[in-house]
């Protein structure tokens, strides 16, 4: 409900001053944690005595350590997604990076171990949605849901 409301705010925001106000790093790292499994009340519990800057990960869930990462199209022109953010560090254990669409819907979200990220992206300057998809998918609206 809460999650609705702030897209709800932050959409009429874009539509009257043209350019959404930034709550994608928020949004993603809840959004992860119910991906994994996080119960709504465990993460806001997790979340209380945390800032917006946590150096090497966003939430542990588990025993796991996961740093998130996620992007969003405008939907203005030419607003569609060709670089992804990279991680900087390798303090976590999993990386959850997901895609939304204009309206902040989960269109997929995929997961990689700190181990073969930094094998497969260490030396890489530029990463892209196709370097992302050769993790573990964690969710495909085309599939319906999770795999």
């Amino acid at each position: 409900m809460l999650r609705k409301k702030l897209i709800e705010v932050v959409l009429e925001w874009q539509n009257k001053f043209g350019v959404a106000p930034q709550i994608t790093s928020s949004l993603s790292e809840y959004d992860a944690a119910m991906l994994v499994g996080m119960a709504e009340d465990e993460y806001s519990e997790y979340m209380q005595d945390k800032t917006a800057v946590n150096k090497g990960f966003d939430f542990i869930f588990n025993g796991t350590k996961y740093q998130v990462k996620a992007n969003r199209p405008s939907g203005k022109p030419g607003s569609f997604v060709t670089k992804v953010p990279k991680a900087t560090n390798y303090d976590w254990d999993k990386l959850i990076w997901i895609l939304y669409n204009k309206e902040y819907e989960i269109q997929e979200a995929w997961e990689w171990d700190v181990e073969d990220y930094k094998a497969e992206f260490d030396s890489k300057k530029r990463l892209s949605p196709e370097d992302y998809r050769n993790g573990k998918l964690l969710y495909n609206i085309n599939s319906n849901g999770k795999k």
